[in-house]
């Protein structure tokens, strides 16, 4: 069953959190966040990605890229921009965007659920990606940045956290430039914590929706503070990392489309051709945006023009990862017709964000690759079905938004 606990957060001050806030550190490049701290001493850039603040790196994993963060993190505790709570709290995280609100539980979550798989995993990480924040968790003495985290909606847990809600005054009121609004309140009373850590001890099971690596890191941290102190009891900060945990009802996952370079030697009336032979139903849709309306339906834009691309009965196995309309595109068109053997390495391939617009992915056409296609949205059950089942979906499956905000809460080792 889940472990959640209250933690004594490094938090900004009141005055600073809309300085502060960021986006998180892996979703820009180092010219990226360097545009968006610009003028900003108060970004949290300055921590997740703080090689900003220093020449540029032959290597940008170098120690002492993280010796400048934790140097960071320091100076804005000396300097009263960062806080501590002086006591554990939960916080509720509420985020806004285009009107659709999710309110989540901000908490420490327990090493060994991860590694029991009460934490479940969908996706599989890189070596280098983890290493990255190993380190800078380790040399920074604190988890800097929360992992995503869903639960099955709870009726209990979703009464407290309103009724929370109704009675106090948040601590942070934020709209950042990108129009979503981030509203947290401290849950500081050891009766109302008490009972939300009682009821997810009921709970199987949490699901990683965004954050594997940072989950990953977060757990080897812990295992390796656990070595270096063999008399651990299992309560020090170290056995537990962030979380920010919402219901899945709350969630709205994003499509996440793919663009290729060329059609790996044929011509467009060929391509076209192929894709019928290989069990989908093409239909011509004309210049206009074409969005897929429902799963195994796809949209394909080539030379100008959107193709409705439905997939036949016969290419649709009863399977949880290969029904999947992107395992479905990938076993039946992107594999065998465009010669797209590893996605995840195949140079010819790109992935593109749903919150980008499929516009997008007509611009992409237009300048740098040759095929386009627009995915169904996967839904949030099928997230979970695939992590019940112990399976790992295909890369760029999902995008959440929005992203969790950072800076707004760190975890002390």
């Amino acid at each position: 069953m889940a472990i959640i606990k209250p933690f004594k957060a490094i938090r900004p001050d009141k005055k600073y959190a809309d300085k502060v806030i960021s986006l998180p550190y892996d979703v820009m490049n180092r010219e990226e966040a360097a545009s968006m701290a610009d003028g900003n001493p108060y970004s949290f850039l300055h921590i997740c990605r703080s090689e900003i603040d220093m020449p540029e790196q032959e290597n940008p994993y170098d120690t002492c890229v993280y010796e400048r963060a934790k140097a960071n993190i320091a100076q804005n505790l000396e300097d009263g921009i960062f806080v501590q709570e002086e006591k554990p709290v939960l916080y509720l995280y509420k985020q806004v965007m285009d009107g659709r609100a999710q309110v989540g539980i901000v908490g420490c979550v327990a090493v060994d659920d991860y590694m029991n798989n009460v934490i479940k995993k969908h996706e599989f990480t890189r070596v280098e990606k983890e290493l990255d924040r190993i380190h800078h968790f380790d040399i920074c003495n604190a988890n800097t940045e929360p992992v995503f985290l869903t639960y099955r909606d709870n009726k209990k847990i979703r009464s407290l956290v309103e009724g929370w809600i109704s009675r106090h005054d948040p601590l942070y009121e934020i709209k950042t430039a990108d129009g979503i609004e981030h509203v947290l309140w401290t849950v500081n009373e050891q009766k109302t914590i008490q009972a939300l850590t009682e009821i997810f001890g009921e709970i199987p099971a949490l699901y990683i929706a965004d954050g594997h690596h940072r989950s990953a890191s977060a757990c080897k941290v812990g295992l390796k503070r656990r070595e270096e102190n063999p008399d651990y009891t299992g309560e020090e900060e170290f056995n537990f990392f962030m979380a920010v945990l919402f219901p899945d009802n709350d969630l709205k996952i994003f499509d996440y489309n793919r663009v290729v370079k060329d059609l790996n030697g044929s011509s467009a009336e060929q391509f076209l051709k192929q894709v019928e032979k290989a069990g989908f139903e093409v239909g011509k849709m004309g210049q206009a945006v074409y969005r897929p309306e429902k799963k195994h339906i796809f949209g394909m834009y080539l030379e100008d023009t959107w193709y409705k691309v439905t997939a036949k009965p016969e290419i649709i196995p009863d399977h949880v990862i290969d029904s999947l309309d992107v395992s479905i595109l990938q076993n039946h068109l992107l594999g065998p017709i465009l010669g797209i053997k590893d996605p995840r390495t195949d140079k010819r391939i790109d992935f593109v964000g749903g919150i980008r617009g499929l516009e997008e992915l007509e611009r992409r056409v237009r300048t740098d690759m040759t095929v386009a296609f627009a995915v169904h949205p996967v839904d949030i059950s099928d997230l979970l079905a695939v992590s019940d089942n112990d399976m790992v979906m295909p890369p760029k499956s999902t995008w959440f938004e929005p992203k969790l905000g950072s800076g707004l809460f760190m975890h002390r080792l």
